[in-house]
């Protein structure tokens, strides 16, 4: 057995058994090893940016990592966008990145580069494992470091060699990486905030990634019904569990004014798994901080600990267990008809979104109703970019698709975020999930403009208008589609989106719907 094969049957014995890859010569022994391995499911991505996005959006979904195979450290590079988005959003992630053969890396050839070092900011565990004999052990510890609460990336560095050459043990059994289990809980932290939450005249909880699934969102709608505290959530969320029958709760808004003003009325900010907010950048003569300086942060629980836990544990200690959550009820919203409007997107997209339909969101300015007008929509989960770089929607969405091949996965994107990954729509075509991509089409990056104003400049030229306006030459994103083989149409009417989004949503596999703004 050569380190590549025991690779992939560590991986195996693991349960990690999708592998989103990009793959090079380095990684050719690699991908050798998936003929011999039952059971592994391999996904091609033309551009490492959908792999490392697909495994992100897995992870989001399973809570379980996914493996990624990428050719060597301009592979890597090419992918640390969505690792990024992936890292914000605690993802679990096991990243395998060949490279050079050890005795060829002092030749410096052309490829040759510092991994460890390019990995290290975007990755919470990474190595380079030395030899065959090293490759069962050293993939266990990735394994078990991604598993680590709340969720963490491994990047796992594989010289050829080490994946060609034999494992000299004579019976190699794979190793388990075992279940790490959550940093202890403060029992002292859940009395203060117990104690506090009364007081409070106005108590708001800040839920962070995986205190905003529906088990946790329960417990804190128990202690919300018990207190009278605002459960709020921050703008990048990695998922919400919405819509009706499930706990409510608001986004922060994006804007730092309307954030501010969002939070001015409270004097207690409890945190689950979450940082205080802050604004996503500075800006000229308005603070940082988004919380009232008058209100008293207190954390019930850092990321590492188990959210559900600690809000149950909140739960007693208020004696809420009898108490009645609020949850949204179930009523769609009127379907608007006639012309396009950013103001009735919200309204028609909600009017139609199927039972467990899983929503990645990258509308950015096009989607702002969005998240309000489904708040009553049938039940579903609502994905967020986490870390700001763009371009992850339609990455996300191929991974999600691959975890829950059962439910209708629903992208709403903008024109300018599609065209940073747009090789995204060939793997959707050519695995036929079942994704819809709902694409807005304004032929700017609308957002920049607002930022233009945001920091001081509010008119500006034609040399700055042409770096934020792709509409010389407009793209057609019916014929890009078509082209990697997705099915699309545009529209430039509620009724004929409507018509369209039914219909794309009544067929399996992928569809593009373009919104001609």
């Amino acid at each position: 057995m050569n380190g590549a094969n025991a690779l992939m049957q560590t991986l195996m014995a693991n349960d990690v058994d999708v592998c989103f890859a990009n793959p090079g010569t380095s990684e050719m022994h690699f991908v050798a090893a998936l003929d011999a391995t039952e059971g592994m499911r391999c996904v091609l991505g033309l551009f490492e940016g959908v792999v490392t996005g697909a495994a992100d959006g897995y992870a989001r979904m399973t809570g379980t990592p996914a493996a990624t195979l990428l050719h060597l450290g301009p592979g890597m590079a090419n992918g640390l966008s969505n690792l990024h988005n992936a890292l914000r959003a605690q993802s679990p992630m096991v990243n395998v990145i060949g490279d050079h053969a050890t005795y060829h890396r002092h030749l410096d050839a052309p490829l040759t580069s510092d991994i460890e070092t390019a990995a290290r900011p975007f990755s919470h565990w990474v190595r380079t494992t030395p030899d065959a004999d090293s490759v069962p052990l050293d993939t266990a510890a990735a394994i078990r470091e991604a598993r680590r609460r709340p969720g963490r990336i491994s990047s796992l560095i594989l010289p050829a060699d080490a994946a060609w050459n034999e494992v000299r043990s004579s019976s190699v059994q794979a190793p388990q990486a075992g279940d790490p289990q959550p940093a202890p809980l403060d029992g002292e932290a859940v009395d203060a905030v117990a104690a506090l939450l009364p007081r409070a005249e106005s108590p708001a909880i800040i839920l962070g990634p995986g205190a905003t699934l529906e088990q946790p969102l329960g417990a804190a709608g128990k202690v919300a019904a018990a207190t009278g505290a605002k459960l709020l959530t921050t703008t990048m969320t990695s998922r919400i569990t919405r819509g009706a029958g499930r706990v409510p709760v608001a986004r922060i808004p994006y804007p730092p004014d309307q954030a501010a003003t969002f939070l001015a009325e409270h004097d207690l900010i409890v945190l689950v798994g979450a940082k205080g907010p802050v604004s996503f950048f500075a800006y000229p003569d308005r603070p940082s901080v988004l919380w009232p300086r008058t209100a008293q942060v207190v954390e019930l629980a850092r990321p590492d600990h188990d959210l559900t836990e600690a809000l149950d544990g909140l739960v007693d200690a208020l004696a809420a267990g009898d108490a009645t959550a609020r949850t949204s009820p179930l009523e769609l919203p009127q379907r608007p008809s006639g012309e396009l409007n950013v103001a009735g997107l919200g309204a028609l997209i909600g009017s139609l979104l199927p039972e467990q339909a899983i929503v990645v969101d990258e509308s950015i300015t096009s989607g702002r109703t969005l998240v309000a007008e489904t708040e009553t929509a049938r039940p579903h989960d609502w994905l967020v970019g986490t870390g700001g770089s763009i371009g992850y929607a339609m990455p996300c969405a191929i991974g999600a698709a691959v975890a829950c091949p059962d439910r209708k996965v629903i992208v709403l994107e903008s024109d300018g975020s599609a065209m940073y990954q747009p090789q995204a729509l060939w793997t959707a075509a050519r695995e036929q999930l079942d994704i819809v991509i709902v694409l807005f089409a304004n032929r700017k990056y609308k957002i920049l403009h607002n930022e233009m104003r945001n920091v001081g400049v509010p008119a500006f030229g034609p040399k700055a208008q042409a770096l934020l306006d792709i509409d010389n030459p407009a793209i057609d994103f019916v014929a890009l589609a078509g082209s990697m083989g997705v099915p699309a149409s545009a529209v430039t009417t509620m009724d004929e989106l409507a018509t369209a989004l039914e219909g794309a949503l009544a067929e399996p596999g992928p569809a593009l719907i373009e919104v001609r703004l």
